[in-house]
Protein backbone atom coordinates (compact mmCIF):
# COMPACT_ATOMS: atom_id res chain seq x y z
CA UNK A 1 0.00 0.00 0.00
CA UNK A 2 1.22 3.30 -1.12
CA UNK A 3 1.42 5.65 1.72
CA UNK A 4 -0.39 9.04 1.15
CA UNK A 5 2.40 12.69 2.09
CA UNK A 6 2.09 13.75 5.55
CA UNK A 7 1.77 12.06 9.18
CA UNK A 8 1.30 8.35 8.96
CA UNK A 9 -2.30 7.27 9.38
CA UNK A 10 -3.16 6.62 13.34
CA UNK A 11 -3.44 2.74 12.59
CA UNK A 12 0.35 2.70 11.74
CA UNK A 13 0.95 4.44 14.21
CA UNK A 14 -0.50 2.15 16.56
CA UNK A 15 1.15 -0.75 14.85
CA UNK A 16 4.12 0.13 14.00
CA UNK A 17 5.22 2.94 15.38
CA UNK A 18 4.04 3.48 18.96
CA UNK A 19 4.20 0.14 20.91
CA UNK A 20 8.28 -0.06 19.48
CA UNK A 21 9.85 1.81 22.65
CA UNK A 22 12.28 0.07 23.67
CA UNK A 23 13.10 -0.73 27.19
CA UNK A 24 10.28 0.24 29.59
CA UNK A 25 11.13 2.35 32.56
CA UNK A 26 9.01 3.92 35.40
CA UNK A 27 9.77 7.07 34.77
CA UNK A 28 7.91 7.53 31.99
CA UNK A 29 4.93 9.38 32.94
CA UNK A 30 3.38 10.15 29.26
CA UNK A 31 4.05 7.60 26.91
CA UNK A 32 3.48 8.09 23.13
CA UNK A 33 -0.02 8.17 21.73
CA UNK A 34 -1.97 9.71 18.95
CA UNK A 35 -2.84 13.08 19.26
CA UNK A 36 -0.23 13.81 21.83
CA UNK A 37 2.31 16.66 21.05
CA UNK A 38 4.83 15.54 23.81
CA UNK A 39 6.44 13.03 26.18
CA UNK A 40 6.84 13.61 30.11
CA UNK A 41 9.55 12.17 31.67
CA UNK A 42 9.17 11.72 35.74
CA UNK A 43 12.15 13.72 37.83
CA UNK A 44 13.52 13.64 41.54
CA UNK A 45 11.85 16.98 41.39
CA UNK A 46 9.54 17.75 38.83
CA UNK A 47 9.04 16.81 35.15
CA UNK A 48 11.11 16.81 31.68
CA UNK A 49 9.09 17.82 28.54
CA UNK A 50 10.30 16.61 25.53
CA UNK A 51 8.88 16.72 21.86
CA UNK A 52 10.65 16.61 18.28
CA UNK A 53 9.41 17.78 15.06
CA UNK A 54 10.99 17.98 11.66
CA UNK A 55 10.78 20.76 8.79
CA UNK A 56 10.04 19.12 5.82
CA UNK A 57 7.66 20.33 3.69
CA UNK A 58 9.10 24.18 2.66
CA UNK A 59 12.96 25.79 2.30
CA UNK A 60 12.68 29.35 2.98
CA UNK A 61 12.37 30.40 6.62
CA UNK A 62 13.01 26.95 7.80
CA UNK A 63 15.50 27.60 10.85
CA UNK A 64 12.84 29.49 12.20
CA UNK A 65 9.90 26.98 11.79
CA UNK A 66 12.42 24.43 12.99
CA UNK A 67 12.57 26.35 16.83
CA UNK A 68 8.81 27.58 17.14
CA UNK A 69 7.49 24.47 15.88
CA UNK A 70 8.98 22.27 18.36
CA UNK A 71 8.47 25.05 21.45
CA UNK A 72 5.12 25.16 20.56
CA UNK A 73 4.43 21.36 21.20
CA UNK A 74 6.12 21.69 24.87
CA UNK A 75 4.23 24.95 25.27
CA UNK A 76 1.20 22.75 24.79
CA UNK A 77 2.18 21.39 28.39
CA UNK A 78 2.03 24.69 30.07
CA UNK A 79 5.46 25.68 29.95
CA UNK A 80 8.07 27.01 27.94
CA UNK A 81 10.58 25.28 26.34
CA UNK A 82 14.34 26.05 28.00
CA UNK A 83 16.90 23.62 25.71
CA UNK A 84 17.10 22.22 22.40
CA UNK A 85 18.85 19.76 20.30
CA UNK A 86 18.76 20.00 16.40
CA UNK A 87 19.83 18.32 13.46
CA UNK A 88 20.51 19.88 9.98
CA UNK A 89 20.28 17.70 7.14
CA UNK A 90 21.44 19.79 4.23
CA UNK A 91 21.17 18.67 0.51
CA UNK A 92 24.23 18.54 -1.90
CA UNK A 93 23.49 21.80 -3.57
CA UNK A 94 23.89 23.92 -0.61
CA UNK A 95 26.28 26.62 -0.24
CA UNK A 96 27.86 28.37 3.03
CA UNK A 97 25.77 31.53 2.85
CA UNK A 98 22.29 29.32 3.18
CA UNK A 99 23.85 27.44 6.06
CA UNK A 100 24.92 30.91 7.52
CA UNK A 101 21.42 31.88 6.70
CA UNK A 102 19.39 28.90 8.21
CA UNK A 103 21.56 28.58 11.58
CA UNK A 104 21.40 32.35 12.32
CA UNK A 105 17.80 32.24 12.02
CA UNK A 106 17.33 29.41 14.25
CA UNK A 107 19.45 31.35 16.99
CA UNK A 108 17.49 34.66 16.27
CA UNK A 109 14.10 32.61 17.00
CA UNK A 110 15.70 30.48 20.12
CA UNK A 111 16.64 33.83 21.54
CA UNK A 112 13.53 35.10 21.14
CA UNK A 113 11.92 32.30 22.83
CA UNK A 114 14.31 32.14 25.60
CA UNK A 115 15.85 28.45 23.98
CA UNK A 116 19.33 27.19 24.53
CA UNK A 117 20.20 25.32 21.81
CA UNK A 118 22.76 22.93 23.37
CA UNK A 119 23.69 20.69 20.63
CA UNK A 120 23.15 18.29 17.51
CA UNK A 121 24.14 17.12 14.06
CA UNK A 122 24.97 18.77 10.77
CA UNK A 123 25.72 17.06 7.53
CA UNK A 124 25.29 17.14 3.76
CA UNK A 125 23.10 14.39 2.89
CA UNK A 126 22.54 12.63 -0.71
CA UNK A 127 19.28 12.59 -2.07
CA UNK A 128 17.45 15.65 -0.62
CA UNK A 129 15.81 18.49 -2.38
CA UNK A 130 16.19 21.06 0.36
CA UNK A 131 17.01 21.27 3.98
CA UNK A 132 15.48 19.31 6.18
CA UNK A 133 15.83 20.43 10.05
CA UNK A 134 14.96 18.56 12.80
CA UNK A 135 14.49 19.74 16.39
CA UNK A 136 14.03 18.64 20.02
CA UNK A 137 12.66 20.88 23.06
CA UNK A 138 13.27 20.23 26.62
CA UNK A 139 11.01 22.01 29.50
CA UNK A 140 11.61 21.30 32.91
CA UNK A 141 8.10 21.32 34.84
CA UNK A 142 6.37 21.35 37.76
CA UNK A 143 3.30 20.67 36.36
CA UNK A 144 1.65 20.10 32.97
CA UNK A 145 -1.63 19.20 30.66
CA UNK A 146 -1.72 17.44 27.45
CA UNK A 147 -3.98 17.07 24.62
CA UNK A 148 -5.17 13.96 26.43
CA UNK A 149 -6.79 15.84 29.41
CA UNK A 150 -10.29 17.12 27.43
CA UNK A 151 -13.48 16.68 30.04
CA UNK A 152 -16.63 15.87 29.18
CA UNK A 153 -18.36 19.71 29.23
CA UNK A 154 -15.50 21.87 28.89
CA UNK A 155 -15.46 23.89 25.94
CA UNK A 156 -13.39 23.67 23.05
CA UNK A 157 -12.14 27.34 22.38
CA UNK A 158 -8.79 28.26 19.51
CA UNK A 159 -6.48 31.01 19.84
CA UNK A 160 -5.96 33.48 16.47
CA UNK A 161 -7.26 31.92 13.57
CA UNK A 162 -7.01 28.57 11.33
CA UNK A 163 -4.74 27.81 8.70
CA UNK A 164 -1.88 30.36 10.05
CA UNK A 165 1.15 28.74 8.93
CA UNK A 166 -0.08 27.82 5.50
CA UNK A 167 -0.73 31.02 4.41
CA UNK A 168 2.52 32.28 5.05
CA UNK A 169 4.13 29.76 3.28
CA UNK A 170 1.14 29.96 0.36
CA UNK A 171 1.69 33.19 -0.25
CA UNK A 172 4.00 33.16 -3.09
CA UNK A 173 2.60 30.52 -5.11
CA UNK A 174 -0.57 32.81 -4.55
CA UNK A 175 1.20 35.75 -5.86
CA UNK A 176 1.86 33.17 -9.63
CA UNK A 177 -1.64 32.74 -9.45
CA UNK A 178 -3.57 35.75 -9.42
CA UNK A 179 -3.79 37.15 -5.61
CA UNK A 180 -3.58 40.78 -5.18
CA UNK A 181 -0.32 42.48 -4.26
CA UNK A 182 -2.06 43.61 -0.78
CA UNK A 183 -3.09 40.17 0.17
CA UNK A 184 0.48 38.60 -0.43
CA UNK A 185 2.25 40.88 1.40
CA UNK A 186 0.02 40.40 4.35
CA UNK A 187 0.05 36.49 4.18
CA UNK A 188 3.70 36.16 4.18
CA UNK A 189 3.78 38.05 7.77
CA UNK A 190 1.89 35.64 9.24
CA UNK A 191 4.86 33.78 9.81
CA UNK A 192 5.67 36.18 12.70
CA UNK A 193 2.47 34.28 14.37
CA UNK A 194 3.26 30.94 14.50
CA UNK A 195 4.52 30.71 17.95
CA UNK A 196 1.51 29.64 20.52
CA UNK A 197 3.79 29.93 23.20
CA UNK A 198 2.50 33.06 24.83
CA UNK A 199 -1.25 31.92 24.03
CA UNK A 200 -0.45 28.58 26.19
CA UNK A 201 1.41 30.29 29.23
CA UNK A 202 -1.66 32.92 29.30
CA UNK A 203 -3.77 30.10 29.31
CA UNK A 204 -2.53 27.26 31.60
CA UNK A 205 -1.72 30.17 34.21
CA UNK A 206 -5.61 30.40 34.67
CA UNK A 207 -5.79 26.81 35.78
CA UNK A 208 -8.98 26.39 34.29
CA UNK A 209 -7.55 24.71 31.34
CA UNK A 210 -7.58 20.46 31.38
CA UNK A 211 -5.87 20.28 27.72
CA UNK A 212 -4.35 22.42 24.80
CA UNK A 213 -3.08 21.45 21.21
CA UNK A 214 -1.27 22.94 18.64
CA UNK A 215 -3.09 23.15 15.00
CA UNK A 216 -0.37 21.75 12.65
CA UNK A 217 -0.55 19.36 9.98
CA UNK A 218 -3.85 18.84 8.57
CA UNK A 219 -4.83 22.15 9.81
CA UNK A 220 -7.69 23.17 12.23
CA UNK A 221 -10.14 19.75 11.77
CA UNK A 222 -7.27 17.03 12.23
CA UNK A 223 -5.84 19.24 15.72
CA UNK A 224 -9.72 18.46 16.62
CA UNK A 225 -9.59 14.74 15.60
CA UNK A 226 -6.53 14.38 17.31
CA UNK A 227 -7.30 15.59 20.83
CA UNK A 228 -10.39 13.58 21.00
CA UNK A 229 -8.72 10.78 20.40
CA UNK A 230 -6.05 11.48 22.73
CA UNK A 231 -8.52 12.33 25.21
CA UNK A 232 -10.70 9.55 24.14
CA UNK A 233 -14.31 11.59 24.30
CA UNK A 234 -16.25 13.21 22.04
CA UNK A 235 -16.57 16.43 20.66
CA UNK A 236 -19.10 18.70 18.56
CA UNK A 237 -17.65 21.96 16.61
CA UNK A 238 -19.43 24.25 14.95
CA UNK A 239 -17.53 25.15 11.84
CA UNK A 240 -19.27 29.01 11.31
CA UNK A 241 -17.27 29.42 14.39
CA UNK A 242 -13.86 29.10 13.55
CA UNK A 243 -12.19 31.96 12.61
CA UNK A 244 -10.63 32.53 9.58
CA UNK A 245 -8.46 35.81 8.66
CA UNK A 246 -9.47 37.75 5.54
CA UNK A 247 -5.95 36.53 4.05
CA UNK A 248 -6.15 33.42 4.50
CA UNK A 249 -9.55 32.71 3.16
CA UNK A 250 -8.04 35.11 -0.28
CA UNK A 251 -5.18 32.71 -0.74
CA UNK A 252 -6.90 29.94 -0.34
CA UNK A 253 -9.50 31.00 -2.42
CA UNK A 254 -6.65 31.56 -5.14
CA UNK A 255 -5.96 28.16 -4.44
CA UNK A 256 -8.66 26.01 -3.90
CA UNK A 257 -7.80 24.99 -0.69
CA UNK A 258 -9.66 24.02 2.47
CA UNK A 259 -8.75 26.28 5.29
CA UNK A 260 -9.40 24.07 7.94
CA UNK A 261 -7.62 21.47 6.77
CA UNK A 262 -4.13 23.66 6.04
CA UNK A 263 -1.24 23.58 8.37
CA UNK A 264 -2.11 25.60 11.01
CA UNK A 265 0.64 26.48 13.55
CA UNK A 266 0.62 29.71 15.46
CA UNK A 267 -3.49 28.83 16.39
CA UNK A 268 -4.28 26.79 19.66
CA UNK A 269 -6.74 24.70 21.12
CA UNK A 270 -8.03 24.27 24.31
CA UNK A 271 -10.25 22.48 26.68
CA UNK A 272 -11.57 24.99 29.14
CA UNK A 273 -13.17 24.16 32.06
CA UNK A 274 -17.39 24.61 31.31
CA UNK A 275 -17.81 28.72 32.74
CA UNK A 276 -14.60 29.74 32.51
CA UNK A 277 -14.29 30.82 29.13
CA UNK A 278 -14.39 34.88 30.10
CA UNK A 279 -11.60 34.08 32.25
CA UNK A 280 -9.05 32.81 29.74
CA UNK A 281 -10.10 35.50 27.07
CA UNK A 282 -9.68 38.43 30.04
CA UNK A 283 -6.07 36.38 30.32
CA UNK A 284 -5.01 36.21 26.84
CA UNK A 285 -6.41 39.72 25.82
CA UNK A 286 -3.53 41.79 27.24
CA UNK A 287 -1.18 39.87 25.26
CA UNK A 288 -3.13 40.53 22.21
CA UNK A 289 -4.12 37.41 22.06
CA UNK A 290 -7.54 36.75 20.16
CA UNK A 291 -9.58 33.16 21.49
CA UNK A 292 -12.69 32.18 20.14
CA UNK A 293 -14.78 29.19 21.76
CA UNK A 294 -15.75 26.72 18.77
CA UNK A 295 -17.29 23.87 20.20
CA UNK A 296 -17.70 21.29 23.14
CA UNK A 297 -16.72 17.87 24.56
CA UNK A 298 -19.18 15.44 25.07
CA UNK A 299 -18.97 12.03 26.66
CA UNK A 300 -18.33 9.42 24.30
CA UNK A 301 -16.17 9.28 21.18
CA UNK A 302 -16.39 10.76 17.44
CA UNK A 303 -15.87 13.98 15.90
CA UNK A 304 -18.71 15.56 14.59
CA UNK A 305 -18.54 19.16 12.80
CA UNK A 306 -21.78 20.96 12.28
CA UNK A 307 -20.75 22.37 8.52
CA UNK A 308 -22.30 25.84 7.35
CA UNK A 309 -24.71 24.43 5.01
CA UNK A 310 -27.32 22.43 8.11
CA UNK A 311 -24.88 19.36 7.83
CA UNK A 312 -23.29 17.25 10.20
CA UNK A 313 -20.11 15.41 9.23
CA UNK A 314 -17.92 12.79 11.21
CA UNK A 315 -14.38 12.87 11.29
CA UNK A 316 -13.02 9.46 10.86
CA UNK A 317 -9.25 10.75 10.20
CA UNK A 318 -7.06 13.53 10.44
CA UNK A 319 -7.28 14.77 6.87
CA UNK A 320 -4.13 15.01 4.38
CA UNK A 321 -2.84 18.44 4.35
CA UNK A 322 -4.10 20.53 1.92
CA UNK A 323 -0.47 22.12 1.65
CA UNK A 324 1.10 18.81 -0.08
CA UNK A 325 -1.83 18.69 -2.54
CA UNK A 326 -0.73 22.51 -3.48
CA UNK A 327 2.82 21.16 -3.37
CA UNK A 328 2.66 18.30 -5.73
CA UNK A 329 1.60 21.38 -8.62
CA UNK A 330 3.91 24.02 -7.25
CA UNK A 331 7.16 25.07 -6.87
CA UNK A 332 7.09 25.98 -3.21
CA UNK A 333 10.48 24.23 -2.46
CA UNK A 334 12.56 27.30 -4.27
CA UNK A 335 15.65 28.81 -2.13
Amino acid sequence: MKLALGKLPPELLRKYVLTMTGAKSKELVLSPRVGLDFGVVKLRSGFLIVSSDPVTGIAKNVGRHAVVVSANDVATSGNRASFMQSVILLPESVDERTVKELTSKMADAAKQLGITIVGGHTEVTPGLERPIVMTTAFALARSFVSAGGAKAGDTLMMTKSAGIEGTAILAEEAARRGASPTTVRRASRFFDRMSVVDDAEGAFETGFIHAMHDCTEGGVLGAVYEMGVASRIGIEVDEGKIPVASETRAVCAVLGVDPLKLIGSGALLVAVEGGKEEVVKSALYPLGISVTSIGKFRAGEGTLIHEKGGRTTLIRDSPTDELWRVERTAHLVST
